[in-house]
């Protein structure tokens, strides 16, 4: 049984699974942004940064000045970003992550703002169930008829005006 105290806000739960994690979601962000730009083009610059991630250049200045006090980066003068060995390892974490999420959304049939939602999940996701996910999607992928129940079951329920469907 639950107690009263167990409850907490969205924040509150955020705050509980960061713990003394020292990365925020909009650093996340960015962190991913330069490793994948990174991967392609062999480093990064803050203007394309900016670009890519839809902020000013002198917000993408700051964030990357931030990253690189947490030794993640290596900025250079002239805007040119490279990664740092733990940068690296962890972009390629968040990277990974949001791939799964993704082909994850994909399976269940999400086709709406794909990117939005795997956005708005990847920063609030626990290990655990990003593990689960990972192995679930992995499942599906050599049981695609699994997919194909999904789908049926799916249109069923929504010709039967399921009304938790939200139709």
């Amino acid at each position: 049984m639950m107690q009263q105290n167990d409850f907490h806000t969205v924040r509150g739960y955020q705050l509980l699974a960061q713990g003394d994690k020292q990365l925020t979601s909009a650093m996340e962000d960015y962190l991913e942004m330069i490793y994948r730009n990174i991967r392609k083009d062999g480093y990064m610059r803050i203007n394309t940064l900016a670009e890519m991630l839809n902020v000013k250049p002198s917000s993408a200045t700051k964030m990357v000045q931030k990253l690189t006090g947490l030794a993640l980066l290596d900025y250079k003068k002239y805007g040119i970003i490279f990664l740092t060995e733990r940068g690296k390892e962890i972009g390629e974490f968040l990277l990974n992550r949001h791939n799964i999420i993704e082909k994850f959304l994909k399976c269940i049939g999400t086709t709406d703002d794909i990117l939005t939602e795997t956005e708005l999940i990847e920063h609030n996701i626990g290990s655990n169930t990003l593990k689960n996910i990972d192995l679930l999607t992995r499942f599906l992928d050599i049981h695609p008829e699994v997919i194909t129940e999904l789908e049926q079951f799916k249109r069923e329920c929504s010709s039967a005006g399921d009304p938790s469907l939200g139709e």
